[in-house]
């Protein structure tokens, strides 16, 4: 789905610095993709060479850049960050959406399962914060959202790791909220139904694996749980994660805010 914008109309931002992990693909890139619409600069993180053409978004004479860094390595990530200042200044926009999902039986959900399931979608979160948080003091101005899910919010069978590693990101962002609330500083988390990513198409394609059912068989049975039984698109996400971004939403901090088409209420 292409998103089309005013762009003279939406500069809200103008002159802010965001960053955004896991920003090439999916959420992350629609969430770029709006950022930037609203006059922010943009830096994105990923752990592979930025695979879009962003030509266009430049073209257009907006700020763009792309870093390769692992969040799940904290020395990689201070780097990573220090780069993106060196060009963009502070880091006023923190958006934790690079994430990881891998289903198993809990009794074969082996140590490494459960480590790198906490150490992308948890560990990750943590050290973006960290490496965004002292500048955003120092400006007495920040936003922070981190893209949980609604497995952060509710249960799901056989992905436990995964689950637990979201209700962390949702304590996290509850902690960290009371924290610098009177900072001027909002920290919430926008928490994704499934969604119509990369990340849903591998879930679907093992479940075929596992079950021997259609692709179409296994999409019918995720969107079940979603009272509007389809897949959430990426700009729903982005349209919440700028929302959040924008004059008007300083009151809201400490929120995991479900989009999920009344799935999680």
């Amino acid at each position: 789905m292409k998103q089309t914008f005013d762009h003279q109309a939406l500069q809200a931002l103008a002159g802010k610095h965001a960053l955004v992990t896991g920003g090439a693909r999916g959420i992350g890139a629609a969430v770029t993709r709006l950022l930037l619409a609203h006059g922010a600069k943009v830096t994105t993180l990923g752990r592979n060479p930025e695979s879009n053409n962003r030509e266009d978004e430049r073209a257009a004479g907006r700020e763009l850049q792309h870093i390769v860094a692992d969040v799940s390595e904290s020395a990689v990530v201070a780097k990573a960050f220090e780069d993106a200042r060196s060009r963009f200044g502070p880091v006023e926009i923190l958006v934790n959406n690079a994430g990881q999902a891998s289903s198993a039986p809990f009794l074969k959900t082996d140590l490494n399962l459960w480590r790198q399931m906490l150490t992308v979608n948890l560990d990750g979160t943590f050290h973006c914060i960290q490496a965004a948080l002292p500048g955003m003091l120092a400006a007495n101005w920040g936003r922070i959202i981190n893209i949980a899910s609604t497995a952060g919010l509710v249960g799901y069978g056989y992905i436990s790791a995964y689950c637990a590693a979201k209700h962390g990101v949702i304590g996290l962002t509850r902690a960290l909220a009371l924290e610098v609330a009177a900072k001027q500083i909002t920290v919430n988390a926008v928490c994704p139904g499934y969604t119509d990513t990369d990340m849903v198409e591998t879930s679907l394609a093992n479940i075929v694996v596992k079950t021997g059912r259609t692709r179409e068989q296994a999409l019918t049975e995720l969107v079940s749980r979603n009272p509007q039984k389809r897949l959430i698109k990426p700009e729903e996400v982005a349209n919440a994660v700028a929302w959040l971004c924008l004059p008007g939403s300083e009151a809201v901090t400490g929120q995991a805010i479900a989009i999920s088409g009344g799935e999680v209420m």
